[in-house]
C-alpha cells in the first residue's frame, strides 16, 4: 500500500513539474514584463528555462507515465502470487 501510494504522488509530481517547466519556457519565449523590465528569448531567464524544460521533459514524458505502469505491474503481481504465500 505504502509503494502505491507514495508511486501515484511521485508520478503525478513529475508530469506535472514537466509540464509546468515546459510551460514556463512557452511563457518566456512569448516575452513578458515584470516591473518594466523585458524577458524573452535570448534573455538570462530563457537560458533557465530552457535548462528547466530539459530536466521537464523526461520527467513529463518518461518518468511519470512509466511509474504508473511499475504500478500496474506490482499491484498484478502482488495479486498473482498472494494465494501461494
Amino acid at each position: 500500500a505504502g509503494v502505491t501510494a507514495s508511486g501515484v504522488l511521485m508520478a503525478l509530481f513529475q508530469s506535472n513539474a514537466g509540464g509546468a517547466w515546459d510551460n514556463a519556457k512557452k511563457m518566456v519565449e512569448e516575452g513578458y514584463e515584470i516591473n518594466g523590465i523585458a524577458h524573452g528569448k535570448g534573455s538570462e531567464v530563457h537560458k533557465a528555462t530552457v535548462v528547466g524544460d530539459t530536466v521537464g521533459d523526461p520527467l513529463k514524458d518518461t518518468s511519470g507515465p512509466s511509474l504508473n505502469i511499475l504500478l500496474k505491474l506490482m499491484s498484478v503481481v502482488a495479486l498473482v502470487l498472494a494465494p501461494y504465500l
